[in-house]
């Protein structure tokens, strides 16, 4: 194990140079695999390992965490509680966009923290008024002709957001037939883990234990036009959709797909409801994911939170005029939703996230990585059975599950997190240089390796 002072003085690059590791080229790159274990995770310290127990001890236990503490973190790197870096692939689960102690971020943290707070959603604040024109006018700027956005509901988290869209769906259907409450998701969906929320997202592992669930939603294949064409019906009050699949395994929507839905959706007056809360804001090299599409598929309704704030919990709700004119006073509400704090942050993140240059650069890196990634698939073809999505939205599908990758890799300084398909994500800080990418692409090709030795 690298010690604090060596680490700081010999940096990644002289891990990714030593003469322990194995370099190969094909194309124009050249990948060095990481092969050493560089952070192995029985290195606990004895106090590491005391306050794991007691964390354990108090807490509910719901996840499967390494023993290791994260106590820092600056741009794209993490630093455990023994002074080990880490190049972070996960971003928090594709949430600091800017990355990690950004210092615009922090600056406005500081500022607003020494104002005020939080005072409920009795009383208006400077913040949350500004933060929903912010998103409004600049979604309806990069929508082109077809601008649809109109009002914002701000929340606290994105499973929050998913619950109140969907309450919005079943209002709007009650104004057409009491019987207009089905709600129409798809295969490989993730909406979140509260009950409505829940019932919206397509794995059996985490509906199974908490049936049943709301009533009236459907499963439709996603991308078949012909079987969910025929699940959307004059009962149908909503339709939740994410126009890149996160946790199902980076997918995203054909558009004639969306575009099938966007029509369906208008003959029958069903919502349709864009879930964004992973690919949203930058991290597809567009505001939304959807934009990647044509002006007819744009939604009724978009759910946002991961970046929205860099971390800082937030949520909103974009709905068209036509949706926020059903909803009355008392139909919902939150405690914490566009508290003064996270409106302050979310100001400022979104100013930087929909930046054009800064979009510009996430396409453009985006690429850069994703040849890398597609270079990796051509040296371990028995491996990699594909690789696909767009800017720092990107999944590399094994041939078979690839869970011992994220333990393989972690010990070699870079953190990954899995999706469905047996798919990791690369979800990296929107800010990674190009550099930090291909350090990373290495440290993933040695964690490949041992996991090839593993068969």
């Amino acid at each position: 194990m690298l010690s604090s002072a060596l680490r700081k003085s010999v940096g990644l690059r002289t891990l990714v140079s030593s003469p322990a590791l194995k370099s190969y080229r094909w194309s124009s790159t050249v990948i060095q695999p990481v092969t050493n274990v560089t952070h192995p995770d029985d290195a606990a310290t004895p106090a590491t390992q005391q306050a794991i127990t007691q964390f354990n001890k108090y807490t509910v236990s719901t996840y499967a965490r390494p023993d290791i503490i994260i106590e820092s973190g600056k741009g794209c790197h993490l630093y455990d509680t023994s002074g080990r870096e880490y190049l972070d692939f996960t971003a928090g689960i594709a949430v600091v966009g800017l990355g990690h102690s950004d210092d615009g971020v922090q600056q406005v943290l500081s500022d607003q923290a020494s104002k005020l707070v939080h005072i409920s959603n009795l009383y208006y604040n400077e913040h949350a008024g500004a933060l929903a024109e912010q998103l409004i006018e600049t979604t309806n700027k990069h929508s082109g002709d077809n601008a649809w956005a109109g009002k914002v509901f701000l929340s606290n988290s994105g499973t929050e957001a998913n619950e109140g869209a969907l309450k919005f769906a079943r209002k709007w259907g009650k104004q057409f037939s009491k019987d207009k409450i089905k709600l129409v998701a798809f295969t490989n969906a993730f909406h979140g883990r509260s009950m409505g929320a829940l019932s919206a997202t397509y794995n059996p592992k985490y509906q199974a234990p908490f049936t049943p669930l709301i009533p009236g939603v459907v499963t439709a294949p996603y991308n078949d036009i012909d079987a969910t064409l025929k699940l959307i019906d004059e009962d149908t009050c909503g339709v939740i959709i994410e126009p890149v699949q996160g946790e199902g395994g980076v997918h995203a929507a054909s558009e004639p797909f969306l575009q099938a839905l966007r029509k369906r959706c208008n003959e029958v007056n069903a919502l349709l409801i864009y879930d964004e809360i992973q690919c949203g804001l930058g991290r597809t090299g567009k505001m939304w994911g959807h934009q990647h599409f044509g002006e007819d598929c744009q939604p009724d309704v978009l759910t946002m939170a991961k970046p929205l704030a860099n971390g800082v919990p937030i949520g909103a709700i974009m709905t068209s005029d036509r949706v926020a004119d059903i909803i009355k006073l008392g139909d919902h509400g939150t405690t914490f939703g566009g508290n003064p704090l996270a409106s302050a942050v979310a100001r400022h993140v979104v100013a930087r996230l929909t930046d054009d240059r800064f979009l510009k650069t996430v396409n453009e890196q985006g690429q850069l990585l994703k040849q890398d990634l597609e270079a990796l698939q051509s040296k371990y073809p028995d491996m990699i059975k594909h690789v696909r999505g767009k800017g720092f939205l990107l999944g590399v599908e094994f041939k078979k599950d690839p869970a011992p990758l994220v333990k393989l890799a972690r010990e070699r300084g870079l953190l990954l997190v899995t999706a469905g398909c047996n798919t990791v994500r690369i979800v990296p800080p929107l800010i990674i240089t190009r550099e930090q990418a291909r350090e990373g692409v290495n440290r993933f090709a040695g964690a490949i390796e041992a996991f090839a030795a593993m068969a």
